[in-house]
């Protein structure tokens, strides 16, 4: 009787941007291995949302991955009760996910194959513990950057080097591998030390260096600086960090944002089909994102005034937000924008042939690839910006939550793939309407210096991200080989 291919057990938090981009990752590691000697399976282990919302989205995953025909399986870990003392989204979704750790236990022992990791979600990292109990290897899956994961390994060290508040140091801060860091960009997870948002922080940024590996959704050409400082040991110093594996981009550019060619065309694409070339500025801010009225007023002041063509995804509050009430655990998402009461009136008839507001779901990676798209203002998450590298769009990064200032820095500062914006922290990332006004101009204007400039490494990047992944010569391939070699090697029965 055959053995079976050793399992990648996959632990990842419920929403999309961290369950998908692992799932799209470890599926490359199946692929990678079949047909030549390291075939491997996936068993995801699914914990329950703390909201029917996020629980039907994962449910929606689950359903469209079973339908595959890939060798993946599904575990639904046992429910238990979310803490309900959290202070904030970071503390909450860390101590919900360790609750689950018997459980996670109990599914890995149970396996009844070898097990090639138990590959674990960034705020799953304490659980490194549960793998080394059961003798099997434990990888850190991270969705994020390499600055992020730079900063986090060295957290430990700031934390015991800087006694003050970040935003009270007298200068820069110091990330191995990035430029100087102004406070101002900073994680929001770890701009108050009293927070357990950051204890937790500090505790996840410590028990990364306990993992067997790391894998990082990036490539070594598009973050050299941060994955070199890791690799180097500058990040902890006197102690190695476990290896990085960069496998990225990995990008899902199918599913949802893959039209059936019998389908009509989304609104905001048949849009699209009528303009200019680089001519439209896409405006879109994650599955989170949304404004309050007054900064509505700001954004439809700029477009207007810049008089560049746009198409603008405008969400309407949560419901937890419409009714002055809110769940720690972060998962409400926006709702349709009613524009008649958002935007201000006459806006939609003055812009009309050169704008488009749309108040739901839009496929943004669709839109994206589309060649009327020639700028980006974006939130600044890693998988937003990972596709607008891969369609070379420059970006004009507008920071909201998460690690998402610090993104922003990086694509101004070191990767040169964005103009800067500048948001006010200290008024809820506010954004006055001449300095949208001016960044759209940098960012579309052919005059801007400064917008040419994005322009062309946003395209230099663009040729990177796919050269990257290509078989035969890509690093990010060669990582991943890397990275399936290791797992298949590693691979043991877990004690019982």
């Amino acid at each position: 009787m055959a053995t079976p291919a050793p399992a990648l057990v996959l632990l990842p938090e419920w929403g999309s941007g961290h369950l998908m981009s692992m799932l799209e990752s470890c599926k490359r590691v199946l692929l990678a291995g079949a047909g030549g000697g390291r075939e491997f399976s996936i068993t995801l282990l699914v914990m329950r949302p703390p909201t029917d919302e996020a629980g039907s989205e994962v449910e929606a995953h689950v359903r469209r991955e079973a339908a595959s025909g890939l060798d993946i399986r599904f575990h639904r870990l046992p429910a238990v009760d979310p803490p309900a003392d959290a202070a904030g989204v970071e503390e909450f979704i860390a101590r919900y996910i360790h609750l689950h750790a018997p459980h996670v236990r109990d599914a890995v022992a149970g396996m009844g194959r070898p097990v090639a990791a138990l590959v674990l979600d960034m705020f799953a990292a304490p659980m490194v513990d549960v793998a080394r109990d059961l003798g099997v290897p434990s990888y850190v899956f991270m969705s994020s950057t390499g600055a992020m994961l730079a900063l986090m390994l060295h957290l430990p060290v700031l934390h015991d080097r800087v006694a003050v508040e970040f935003h009270e140091v007298d200068g820069e801060v110091d990330v191995p591998g990035l430029p100087p860091l102004p406070p101002a960009s900073m994680p929001c997870p770890v701009v108050d030390k009293k927070s357990p948002n950051y204890t937790w922080f500090v505790r996840l940024g410590d028990r990364f260096m306990d993992a067997t590996g790391i894998i990082a959704n990036t490539a070594d050409e598009l973050e050299p600086g941060p994955l070199a400082a890791i690799a180097d040991g500058r990040c902890v110093p006197g102690r190695a960090a476990p290896p990085v594996y960069p496998i990225g981009p990995v990008l899902s550019l199918g599913g949802n944002d893959k039209r059936d060619s019998s389908e009509p065309p989304h609104e905001g694409i048949a849009w699209l089909d009528g303009q200019p070339p680089a001519s439209v500025v896409f405006l879109c801010f994650g599955s989170m994102g949304w404004f309050e009225a007054a900064q509505v007023v700001e954004i439809t002041a700029a477009l207007e005034r810049s008089g560049h063509r746009f198409l603008w995804v405008l969400r309407g509050p949560p419901p937890a937000a419409e009714s002055g009430t809110g769940a720690p655990d972060g998962s409400e998402h926006p709702t349709d924008a009613n524009l008649d009461e958002l935007l201000p009136e006459g806006f939609l008839e003055r812009t009309k042939g050169r704008g488009m507001v749309w108040p739901t779901w839009a496929p943004q990676k669709e839109i994206l690839a589309h060649p009327a798209i020639g700028g980006f203002v974006t939130h600044g998450g890693w998988n937003s910006t990972l596709e607008s590298l891969w369609h070379g769009v420059p970006m004009a990064p507008w920071p909201l939550y998460a690690e998402q200032h610090l993104n922003a820095f990086e694509l101004v500062r070191d990767m040169g793939v964005a103009v800067p914006l500048g948001v006010d922290r200290e008024r809820d990332n506010f954004v006055e309407a001449a300095e949208l006004e001016r960044a759209v101009r940098s960012l579309m204007d052919d005059a801007s210096e400064e917008g040419k400039k994005a322009r062309e490494k946003a395209a230099e990047m663009k040729a990177v991200c796919r050269s990257a992944v290509a078989a035969g010569g890509g690093s990010s391939h060669a990582a991943l080989q890397r990275l399936s070699e290791a797992l298949h090697q590693g691979a043991a029965l877990p004690k019982k």
